[in-house]
């Protein structure tokens, strides 16, 4: 027996550091290699600490081998903590949540040697604080292909940014308010993957076009050229991000029961403001997917007479799109993750039919 283990020793000890070894060829990459793609709107300030609010941003990189470890730091103000989604080869996306300011985040055991495509999504949005990325640690980061030509951007509320939809972790009632944040499963991001398209989500919750609940003194007019919505600072360079597509997903925390000349008002000159950043965007005004009948009458009749005056006065590329019916299975009335996919649908073949895509 003793002969049997002293034979086997060497093995072992050769195994063991074999393994340490592997471990320990992880190279670090920093957040500002060339290698990296960023999608979103971001605070570049520290290159190598670049820091984002937003619902929906993502990061791209391709990696070799079968360890990735990601470095992320969480603002982690009192309780909140952000929700992020990882895929790996664009397969089964899982979602996690960050547990301290500071996350060392490995990528499943079990994953075979070879070249992988990892992408970080933010779950969470701008009212659970900000995510900076610190980089990588792996054995060789690999050049990207190009991102899509595609862009579309989403202005919207917590619809938009993916609140209340997803029950897979924490069901509705229990947890924070937003444990059930899923911006990557979104019908923005969704309908941008649809189309092969780049995303980005605009939209913080609880905004109104011209009334916001829910304690907010911002409205959408005053927070959509910025990094940070909740806190309606740091200018956003819109030069960065040009998209083909915008659509316009607000009145459901207006309610039905604004002043139709003031919120038409207030929604041409919204419009007109995206048009001064966006001269070639085909502009789609979208009812509420979450809306009663009531407010989706009342929505259809304001968006008429938008892009009817839009049209009029010489703007040929604003457009509508009233969803079919409301979606509410969700906490707190949202659309919940399969009704997502629904919404994704309806304004997947929308765009498709609109931009011959």
């Amino acid at each position: 027996m003793k002969r049997i283990i002293y034979l086997l020793l060497p093995a072992i000890l050769c195994c063991s550091f074999a393994n340490a070894k592997k471990h320990a060829e992880l190279k670090f990459f920093g957040a500002g290699d060339p290698h990296i793609q960023y999608v979103g709107r971001i605070d570049f300030s520290n290159p190598q600490m670049p820091r984002f609010w937003a619902p929906g941003v993502y990061i791209r990189a391709r990696f070799k081998g079968s360890k990735c470890v990601m470095l992320i730091n969480d603002e982690a103000g009192g309780t909140n903590h952000n929700y992020l989604e990882i895929v790996i080869d664009g397969k089964n996306p899982y979602r996690i949540q960050l547990t301290g300011k500071l996350n060392e985040i490995s990528v499943p055991d079990g994953l075979a040697e070879g070249d992988h495509t990892l992408l970080i999504c933010k779950d969470t949005e701008s009212n659970t604080g900000y995510i900076e990325f610190a980089g990588l640690k792996c054995e060789k980061l690999l050049p990207l292909p190009a991102k899509p030509k595609r862009r579309i951007e989403y202005f919207g509320d917590s619809i938009t940014s993916g609140t209340g939809m997803d029950q897979s972790s924490v069901p509705c009632g229990k947890g924070q308010w937003h444990d059930q944040h899923n911006a990557y499963m979104s019908y923005g991001a969704r309908t941008s993957r649809n189309l092969d398209a780049q995303w980005h989500l605009t939209a913080q919750a609880g905004i109104g076009l011209v009334h916001s609940c829910c304690d907010m003194h911002m409205v959408m007019p005053q927070i959509f050229d910025k990094v940070y919505f909740r806190a309606d600072t740091i200018a956003w360079n819109f030069d960065k991000y040009i998209p083909d597509v915008v659509t316009i997903c607000l009145g459901q925390n207006d309610g039905p029961k604004q002043d139709s000349a003031y919120f038409c008002s207030a929604f041409i000159n919204f419009i007109k403001a995206i048009r001064s950043h966006y001269p070639q965007a085909d502009i789609v005004c979208l009812t509420s997917p979450m809306g009663d009948q009531t407010l989706t009458s009342v929505l259809q009749r304001y968006i008429n007479a938008i892009t009817g005056d839009l049209k009029a006065s010489g703007d040929k590329k604003v457009y509508k799109y009233f969803f079919s019916h409301q979606y509410h299975n969700g906490c707190d009335g949202h659309p919940d993750i399969q009704e997502h996919e629904l919404i994704a649908g309806e304004l997947t073949a929308y765009i498709k039919q609109l931009k011959g895509w």
